[in-house]
């Protein structure tokens, strides 16, 4: 659990209180004794300077560090539940990895050649890979999570926005805090953190967490039990000032993380009528690496062919921020970045036997020892950032501004094999190859704020890019590392779609993300803006392919996002109301899909199929009405809808079909009396963004509705100094699509022309696949706070009422969300 851990421990270990706009920091202590009894100001970073919450005209959900702890959330993944129009999901198979989608843009891959379209940030260094993203948040200061396009200030790859996490620094006096639990699953955890001042000017922190559980899914063929969360992670945090006017802050972090989302079910596939837990039936023993791995005998090259079933991941993590004050109204920061992760992965998507279809679409259990469809991974991944940033004013406040300039590098080595089992005694070795890819990227960017009065502010923006990103590909089979490569290896001289075009290995984008915004301040307490923001995401290759001829390009995803928003405080702070409507359009949208090929195999494509428009409106809503209660009510609505080209010629340049002459093809199949999913229309209908139906898909995972309701109230007990506070947080969650072309199987025979199905693609009792139903989920948590919150004893639920639901589905199966689980701790403030 690489940075992932590292983050996710640290700031949603903290927990999240109430709500999101409920949130104080170190820097509004001052405001917060002013403002006892309302709801206090918040303190933000999301135009790289410090800002009041409720005076950024960008739409802006913050955390503190006792909202995440009071909360009781564990990791980054489960802002989803409380942020408007945030879908979080593990990817399938890695349970380190989160893939974010905001307002309707998100990725799901972890493979280096793409890109997720919301950026991560620790303390303002990006993390390129979402291989670790789920972060264990075990020192955090506050978490933001800024919804639109972040182009202009934070750069390519937020698209859909960006999760900025913000760790908290060395205090000026000697304490700390430590914390221990025990949950479900015989899960067991230890937090601490240690602030040391070495000299009225230095100071450092010392940090660190360790967590252990045995899994919620037991492998009833293995005896094994999987989906855990283990790791553990240290930090060390220094603050220095070097001088009057030179400050330095930096920390070094090591995470280790074992963490799966590993397909499982809610009946025991071997025994429907057991369905008292969670199961599953692959055939691979859990663990690390061993010699006698069932994919030792195969023809697999290097140390990936004795991994055993399991998600491994390390993290090492370096910032630094150095400051200088020049002159009364200028600030100038160099931010430094290091991050280094390494994972190693065995993964069966299709739980040690066939994937369903309409012909199968509960495959008999064979419990495979080297699974259905497995994924063995070795990869390691560099990243240096190099920033210059100014913050200033000039006019006597009449001009604010920020400037920089950024810098980026990464290396990615991927060693990666796809196997898939006929029978115990056949597995076939689909691809073993060794990819390499490298991105650089330079840009500079500037944002002006012109106080036309005290009232009207006027602001614009703009960032240049230029990236660099180069690919190579080498396939590791023996038969293509003997003097010669054949047509038929995964290699850099044989990618060459199907058109005969050969396929690039560099790509070169330079694009200017330009950002305008008008805020009206009619009264102290009631904000007004308006908002224009451009953003892009970085294109890459289709890597998960497993032939030379689908090694394709895919091209940049451009968006232009329209806001209007109002953020207001009312009846003395006690109230507080932020609504934001938004009008997102979206170009050369980046799709990944997968389809079951006739063998049962699976087949990975990702393109720019189709342009999406969505629309909708986010609004938070937080109540203080007496003292020690905390209400709040956010919620999200879009509408999403993909816009294809229907002019555009049937072929693209490297002979692929377009989306439009795949429908048509599609439509053309259903007319003829053949059923889609069926013997020959796997290539037209349920593939890429076009339905079983024939019809062009709705976006994945952006449900109609999501809301998110709760509060808090700190109950004093008697004059002892101790106080009880209960919590309980619902979210709900619409129906939704998880796969691009909206495919799920249902259960009813069918006859076509094509043949005579058990199942159908058309309506019934959701057996599997892409659509998922609405959901509330439910977290609660009871504490006992001592006298000046010097200890606290808390109990928490999470899911408390074990639903069911699905966020993430992967060639026609269904992932789906952990079960519920509790957890007790104690935790000591010295």
């Amino acid at each position: 659990m690489k940075l992932h851990a590292l983050v996710a421990t640290t700031a949603l270990s903290a927990g999240l209180v109430s709500a999101p706009v409920l949130a104080q920091t170190a820097a509004t202590e001052t405001a917060s004794a002013e403002r006892a009894n309302g709801i206090e100001d918040i303190v933000v970073t999301a135009q790289r300077r410090t800002e009041s919450l409720q005076d950024v005209p960008i739409a802006i959900s913050a955390f503190s560090a006792d909202q995440l702890r009071n909360q009781g959330v564990s990791n980054t993944l489960e802002l989803g539940r409380f942020v408007p129009n945030l879908v979080s999901m593990n990817n399938t198979g890695v349970g380190t990895a989160n893939a974010f989608y905001l307002r309707g843009l998100g990725n799901t891959e972890t493979i280096p050649t793409f890109d997720p379209p919301v950026g991560t940030y620790v303390d303002d260094i990006y993390l390129s890979r979402q291989n670790a993203n789920n972060i264990n948040l075990f020192d955090v200061e506050r978490v933001e999570v800024l919804r639109g396009p972040q182009g202009t200030l934070f750069g390519r790859n937020t698209t859909g926005g960006a999760v900025s996490v913000i760790l908290r620094e060395p205090g000026d006096r000697l304490g700390g805090f430590a914390e221990v639990g025990y949950g479900r699953f015989d899960k067991k955890l230890a937090r601490a953190s240690l602030d040391i001042p070495l000299a009225d000017s230095l100071a450092i922190k010392l940090s660190g967490y360790w967590q252990d559980d045995d899994g919620y899914t037991k492998n009833v063929t293995t005896g094994d039990r999987i989906n855990d969360d283990d790791g553990w992670g240290v930090r060390l945090g220094i603050r220095g000032e070097l001088s009057p006017s030179v400050r330095w802050n930096g920390s070094y972090a090591h995470i280790v993380a074992n963490g799966e989302n590993i397909l499982n079910f809610q009946c025991n596939p071997g025994n429907p009528n057991d369905c008292k837990g969670r199961f599953a039936t692959t055939g691979i023993p859990s663990g690390k690496s061993a010699a006698d791995s069932p994919f030792a005998s195969l023809a697999i090259s290097g140390r990936k062919k004795n991994f055993l079933l399991g998600n491994y991941t390390t993290t090492n993590l370096v910032t630094s921020n150095l400051e200088f004050d020049l002159g009364d109204k200028m600030t100038l920061n160099l931010i430094t970045g290091f991050v280094s992760q390494d994972q190693q992965y065995a993964l069966d998507f299709y739980d040690g036997r066939s994937g369903p279809s309409l012909s199968s679409p509960n495959p008999p259990v064979m419990g495979y020892v080297r699974g259905g469809f497995s994924i063995l991974n070795d990869g390691e991944h560099d990243q240096f950032s190099q920033e210059v940033k100014i913050n200033g004013s000039v006019g006597d406040g009449m001009l604010d501004y920020v400037a920089g300039a950024f810098y980026l590098v990464e290396n990615n080595r991927t060693d990666f094999a796809d196997t898939f089992t006929l029978s115990p005694a056949a597995t076939l070795v689909l691809a073993d190859r060794m990819l390499r890819n490298r991105t650089e990227a330079l840009a500079g960017y500037a944002q002006l704020d012109f106080n036309v009065t005290e009232r009207i502010k006027l602001t614009a923006g703009i960032r240049y890019t230029d990236e660099t990103k180069t690919v190579s590909l080498h396939d590791n089979r023996a038969s293509c590392n003997d003097g010669t490569v054949e047509a038929t290896c995964m290699d850099t001289i044989n990618l060459i779609g199907p058109s005969g075009l050969r396929v690039p290995d560099k790509l070169k984008a330079k694009l200017w993300t330009p950002r305008f915004a008008v805020n009206f301040k009619a009264t102290d307490d009631i904000l007004l803006f308006a908002s224009a923001t451009r953003g892009f995401k970085s294109g890459g290759w289709n890597a998960r392919a497993t032939a030379a001829n689908s090694f394709l390009p895919f091209g940049p995803e451009k968006v232009w996002s329209y806001e209007a928003g109002v953020k207001s405080d009312w009846l003395d702070r006690r109230v507080r109301a932020n609504v934001t409507f938004f009008y997102t359009d979206v170009t050369d949208l980046q799709t990944p899909s997968a389809l079951v090929n006739p063998n049962g195999s699976a087949t990975f494509i990702t393109r720019n199929f189709a342009d999406m428009r969505n629309k909708g409106i986010e609004a938070e809503l937080a109540v203080v009405p007496v003292d020690g209660l905390n209400l709040y009510v956010n919620a999200g609505y879009q509408d999403a809808k993909y816009k294809i080209d229907r002019n555009a010629p049937d072929f693209d340049e490297y002979g692929i079909q377009s989306v439009y002459a795949q429908q048509r093809a599609c439509q053309a199949l259903i007319a003829a009396g053949a059923i889609p999913g069926g013997t020959g229309t796997t290539a037209a209908c349920g593939a890429g963004i076009v339905t079983p139906s024939g019809e062009i898909a709705d976006p994945t995972r952006t449900p109609k509705w999501t809301i998110a309701m709760g509060g808090s109230y700190e109950m004093p007990l008697g004059g002892s100094g101790m106080a009880l506070v209960p919590s309980v947080n619902a979210s709900y969650r619409g129906k939704q699509e998880t796969n691009a072309a909206n495919y799920t199987i249902y259960s009813g025979a069918i006859t076509g022309t094509n043949g005579t199905y058990p199942a159908n693609p058309y309506g019934g009792e959701i057996l599997t696949g892409s659509f998922a139903p609405s959901v509330w989920f439910v977290n609660a948590s009871l504490a006992l706070n001592g006298p000046e919150k010097a200890w606290q004893l808390s109990v928490a639920c999470t899911n408390c009422f074990n639903e069911t639901a699905a966020n993430t589905s992967l060639v026609n199966t269904r992932y789906i969300d952990p079960p519920m689980t509790w957890t007790v701790r104690a935790r000591y403030n010295f």
